[in-house]
């Protein structure tokens, strides 16, 4: 197949004005025209008008293609976009970031220089919808992910599901995201990493392709990232069969320990980051023992 086209994947719900920023990002990247880019937008389902704003953009800039997935969960659209992708190598994002001018000159040309299978790309804070940009002492309360391994690449052993990229035969081999778990897709990209590795294949860090991070004030502070996390646990329970008594048990009061340093401490930076492990750990064991109860592990 050929390597000089793209296949763009975007889950999307709900988030109309955030898709549009991402868009209007993709329709600045250089190179298009020399390297053929597919955009397929998969509706997850939207109640607002996100299928509207697509019908129209889709008429204006033909590169888009619209999809509807009715099933809600952002694996189920993931899976949707990847079975209607033309392109060797695909390139996943969520809906809420914008892309550097130069990530698809950067991304053919990491492909072609290096023996990896699957790259992850740099991922950085971006600006909230007002355009304010985020404070560095204060990353860790906004709730979004950063990767950034440094400015050379380098091995990873997983990929980010905020943006990923790789080719093809992975996912033919390693096969899709897992339907099975949560509509948010809490752990799809450590568990499909799991299985890449499992495969046989490579994974990459690249910093030149670079993608921003929109912060969404709705995401920021200790409540929403406690939810987070405790979900991320239960989710990593439908796959993961982490030893309870030697491993989940031992991390669990071990960050406790530290939690209650910390507190003494006022060392309110580890005090978050702390606790956010604690309700990761808390949401595994809860996990399993609601499998053991019948009950929908994700309730």
């Amino acid at each position: 197949m050929n390597e000089q086209r793209i296949s763009v994947v975007v889950p999307t719900r709900n988030r109309r004005d955030s898709l549009h920023r991402l868009l209007s990002s993709l329709r600045q990247t250089r190179g298009l025209g020399r390297i053929a880019l597919e955009v397929i937008v998969v509706d997850n389902g939207s109640t607002d008008d996100t299928a509207k704003y697509l019908n129209e953009i889709s008429a204006e800039w033909p590169t888009v293609k619209s999809l509807s997935e009715a099933r809600v969960g952002k694996n189920f659209a993931l899976n949707k976009g990847i079975g209607e992708a033309k392109a060797e190598i695909l390139c996943l994002m969520d809906d809420d970031i914008v892309l550097d001018a130069g990530w698809l000159e950067a991304l053919v040309e990491d492909y072609a220089t290096t023996r990896y299978d699957a790259l992850q790309p740099r991922v950085l804070p971006g600006t909230d919808p007002t355009g304010k940009s985020a404070e560095p002492s204060r990353l860790y309360e906004y709730n979004i992910p950063i990767v950034d391994y440094g400015d050379s690449i380098k091995d990873r052993r997983g990929l980010t599901g905020v943006i990923m990229s790789l080719r093809r035969r992975v996912i033919e081999k390693a096969g899709l995201f897992d339907e099975r778990l949560p509509a948010l897709g809490y752990h799809g990209d450590t568990d499909l990493s799991r299985r890449i590795r499992g495969a046989g294949f490579s994974i990459g860090y690249t910093p030149h392709v670079v993608a921003y991070h929109e912060l969404n004030p709705n995401r920021y502070g200790i409540r929403y990232a406690r939810l987070f996390q405790y979900r991320k646990g239960v989710s990593r329970s439908l796959y993961a069969r982490d030893s309870i008594l030697f491993n989940v048990i031992p991390n669990l009061l071990a960050n406790i320990s530290r939690y209650i340093y910390y507190r003494a401490a006022r060392n309110a930076q580890k005090i978050y980051k702390t606790e956010m492990r604690i309700m990761k750990y808390w949401g595994y064991l809860a996990g399993r023992l609601q499998r053991v109860t019948g009950k929908e592990p994700w309730k």
